[in-house]
């Protein structure tokens, strides 16, 4: 895992800042009838306006993959995560989930200097409710919502992964019968979207030897279930669905390790 300088520390937490902004704006626009389309439109000029590029649009897991051809990942219900954004509405009862990163400064038009002619990257998500949903699914809301605060507690120099792993998970199950999605994990960020370690929702003892410390940058994301914990992926090659058809949730934040804890750079403001 690559420690970040102060400098790139500060342009994290001013990318964290501006994109749960963003995010948090474009969970307002989040109603029945409006279509993920119109959502990823205005996430893409929202981040082109402060200066920032998409981090997903263009994205390749493997070199022969199909290029992701969204801003946003747009999932809702059974679709976990990766969702490609549609012309479809959304409607009452609908959970759905922005999933958003931005490369900020845009390539070259970073500080000058330090290595900083580049940008930095974020990355966060949550779930929202489409108009009036049921209590269960509420309930899958807050308890994902919930596990993602459990393992952000966890994030302090000196703990390990694991222990991240394992303060969601302890969660979780204190809450009732989930599903905790094990083919999904959280992870390192900042130079890439994507970087090591991986970050699971469950204790994996063989983690334990990763130690947290200070300047290190990582996305934690808790992803839960209705139903059981095994995934799909779709004919698209990227939307990953709950293999059961169970209703699903998503939670993340951007968090950079201190000396004295942690800071939360994806916080939206409607979470400080």
């Amino acid at each position: 895992m690559l420690i970040k300088t102060p400098e790139e520390i500060k342009l994290l937490k001013e990318n964290g800042e501006l994109i749960g902004q963003i995010l948090e704006d474009l969970a307002k626009m989040c109603k029945p009838g409006v279509t993920p389309f119109e959502i990823d439109q205005e996430a893409e000029k929202r981040i082109i306006a402060v200066g920032g590029k998409p981090a997903f649009k263009g994205y390749k897991t493997r070199v022969a993959d199909v290029p992701f051809p969204a801003t946003i990942c747009a999932s809702r219900n059974e679709e976990l995560v990766h969702a490609i954004p549609t012309k479809v509405p959304l409607k009452d009862g609908d959970l759905f989930t922005i999933d958003i990163g931005m490369e900020w400064p845009s390539p070259g038009k970073g500080p000058k200097g330090k290595g900083l002619n580049r940008g930095f990257f974020s990355d966060t998500a949550l779930t929202i409710p489409i108009g009036k949903i049921s209590p269960k699914n509420r309930e899958l809301i807050r308890v994902t919502q919930e596990s993602l605060e459990a393992g952000i507690r966890a994030v302090k120099p000196g703990n390990t992964v694991a222990d991240i792993g394992k303060a969601v998970e302890d969660y979780v199950k204190s809450q009732g019968k989930y599903g905790i999605v094990r083919d999904l994990v959280g992870h390192g960020v900042g130079h890439e979207v994507h970087e090591e370690p991986r970050i699971p929702n469950y204790y994996d003892r063989n983690l334990d030897y990763i130690i947290l410390k200070p300047g290190m940058v990582i996305a934690v994301e808790p992803m839960l279930s209705l139903g059981g914990w095994k995934v799909v992926t779709a004919d698209d090659g990227w939307t990953i669905n709950m293999a059961d058809g169970s209703m699903s949730a998503h939670f993340e934040h951007t968090i950079i390790i201190t000396k004295s804890g942690n800071i939360v750079a994806t916080r939206r403001p409607s979470e400080n």
